[in-house]
């Protein structure tokens, strides 16, 4: 068996450490002894943004933003799903996350880095999601492990009544909140309904119709709209 080799490691703001590991043409991301992604198995995460965008619907010059690059396999869904006048602003907390992207993995995020409907927010999303009230048709959300973090306890945050009060005014009437997470969460999605979502869970195959079930919440916010007789 071809042996994993260690490329890289980063060090997550606020404490944690990240390591880019490669095996033949295989990558996984490591946050201790949790794999956070794998380049083979990445089913859910286009999911992420495929289910978010057949919320919406058609609309013209989409606006999404999505919260962690990982290996751009939400990001290539998007870019396939939205048409030449979207726009996609991705937040990354992790510079060596861009880096490993534009380096390492280059050949598996394509010229998706390059795309001109895509630019780049080296940050914080929770930052990308306070400055942008009422700008996003959708926010897709792919940080940490879900609601339950593993690297990053200001993840927390995101989750929180307060995160979910912040993203809910980031979007446009009748926006979309995705949010994946690697196991449910009851307690998450009454907080989602608390928020005032309407909201709808989607389980999905990590790989295909195989490997492990990870969770999508679809949460729309109202259009504002009187309801049809």
């Amino acid at each position: 068996m071809i042996p994993w080799i260690l490329l890289d490691t980063a060090q997550v703001p606020d404490g944690g450490e990240l390591r880019l590991k490669r095996r033949g043409d295989e990558f996984s991301i490591m946050a201790g002894a949790t794999e956070l992604m794998n380049s083979r198995l990445s089913g859910s995460e286009q999911a992420l943004a495929t289910l978010a965008c057949a919320r919406l619907g058609p609309r013209p010059a989409l606006r999404l933003l999505i919260g962690g690059l990982g290996m751009g396999f939400t990001l290539r869904a998007a870019l396939g799903e939205v048409g030449a006048d979207a726009q996609i602003v991705v937040a990354e907390l992790v510079p060596a996350v861009i880096a490993w992207a534009r380096g390492p993995m280059a050949a598996i995020f394509g010229d998706s880095l390059t795309d001109p409907r895509v630019s780049l927010h080296e940050g914080d999303v929770a930052g990308a999601i306070r400055d942008g009230r009422g700008s996003y048709d959708a926010i897709l959300l792919d940080v940490d492990n879900g609601p339950g973090g593993l690297t990053r306890a200001a993840n927390d945050g995101l989750y929180s009544p307060a995160g979910l009060g912040a993203a809910r005014a980031a979007l446009r009437p009748g926006g979309v909140l995705a949010v994946w997470s690697s196991a449910p969460d009851s307690g998450f999605t009454a907080r989602l309904r608390r928020a005032g979502f309407a909201v709808e869970e989607a389980r999905v195959r990590a790989h295909g119709k195989s490997g492990a079930r990870h969770v999508i919440w679809l949460a729309v916010r109202p259009d504002g709209r009187a309801p049809q007789e």
